[in-house]
């Protein structure tokens, strides 16, 4: 809520949450200094404003219009904090007294509806499906303006505080990076899913993962920005992460992507998928394309295939990769534990919360040492 120069401007930077308001600066040099340093000349905000630092440097957690803004959002975490002593009856963290009469969610349930499809290939805006999921107004979106190909957020379920994560399926534009395709995750994403698992883990607040991922960005600029170490670091917070964790497979659940999104192997107190979830390491065609190259070329050492008998090995292949992406395959195997229908969404996390309330085991959140 002002200026954070030089030394200085690391104080908030070591702060578990940045909240930064319009009009303040944090640099560790500022204009003047620039322009006497290395003779480059800049404003004050670009250099270090609040928006440049929460849709670019992905410094700042909380970007705030102005101080009244600021305090309101401060509240609202703090509210978030475990008590400081027992009250001697057993309920989730966070949970408001009383909340139970009085929480209910901003949409309708079965306005879920309404954004999904069949094939899963319709675009929509993981905050509408949120909507109908948690508490009115309970939402602090976390990092907002950066890594926008997921959601993270702080909210509440029937008065129960969570951390939630969630693919974001609509195409985004972020000043940084520039267009983004929707379910997938790219470095800057990751890096925002690894700190907020993290700072769930500082707080004691159970995380909610909402799947709808085709899995990690690939390609020159994706190596060159540092793809592989980001997503380790995801994924070396999630498999280490001690706190409770759900897992909602709402769409696609491919590859790696549904390892950073805390797929079966990494441990969740409950997975749970909609009908309408595929679940397997690549997309149907993309694996069947692959399989099938593999399996011509074995085929074209033994014997010459006409076209038609490629062709029909072809379908025959994607027709099994699809039959064995469908939920059902992997729920009759126990990689996940119901198939729900989505309006039932909301009843069936509150009641998986009460069950993650009671004691947990003994765990301690330690990562090693992870890449910057």
């Amino acid at each position: 809520m002002g200026n954070c120069v030089a030394g200085g401007a690391y104080l908030p930077v070591l702060c578990d949450k940045i909240l930064m308001t319009n009009g303040s600066g944090l640099y560790l040099a500022g204009p003047s200094l620039v322009k006497a340093a290395i003779g480059q000349v800049v404003d004050a905000e670009e250099l270090g404003g609040a928006q440049m630092h929460a849709e670019i440097s992905g410094t700042v957690d909380f970007h705030e219009k102005d101080d009244p803004s600021c305090l309101k959002r401060l509240r609202s975490l703090i509210a978030l904090l475990p008590e400081a002593k027992e009250t001697g009856r057993a309920r989730p963290p966070g949970v408001l007294d009383g909340a139970k009469e009085t929480t209910k969610p901003a949409k309708s349930p079965d306005s879920i509806y309404d954004l999904i499809s069949f094939d899963g290939q319709k675009l929509y805006d993981v905050r509408d499906l949120l909507a109908s999921v948690v508490d009115t107004n309970s939402i602090d979106e976390y990092k907002a303006d950066y890594g926008k190909t997921i959601v993270t957020a702080y909210a509440r379920i029937d008065g129960c505080a969570v951390g939630i994560i969630a693919n974001q399926r609509l195409q985004v534009r972020t000043k940084k990076e520039g267009i983004q395709m929707g379910g997938v995750i790219y470095s800057d994403s990751a890096d925002k899913a690894a700190r907020f698992v993290m700072d769930c883990n500082q707080t004691n607040l159970p995380i909610i993962f909402f799947q709808d991922v085709t899995g990690f960005m690939v390609g020159r600029d994706a190596e060159e920005s540092g793809i592989i170490r980001s997503g380790a670091k995801l994924v070396n917070a999630v498999s280490n992460s001690v706190v409770p964790k759900i897992t909602v497979v709402v769409g696609g659940s491919f590859g790696a992507g549904n390892y950073a999104m805390c797929g079966k192997a990494y441990d969740p107190r409950f997975i749970v998928a909609w009908p309408t979830a595929r679940y397997a390491v690549m997309g149907a065609a993309q694996a069947s394309d692959t399989v099938f190259a593999v399996l011509a070329r074995a085929r074209e050492r033994d014997k010459k295939s006409s076209p038609e008998e490629l062709e029909e090995l072809r379908a025959t292949v994607k027709k099994n990769y699809e039959e064995q992406t469908d939920i059902r395959y992997g729920a009759a195997r126990g990689w996940v534990d119901a198939i729900i229908q989505p309006h039932e969404t909301r009843d069936v996390l509150i009641r998986l919360l009460q069950y993650v309330s009671r004691p947990m085991p003994r765990g301690h959140f330690h990562t090693g040492v992870i890449q910057v």
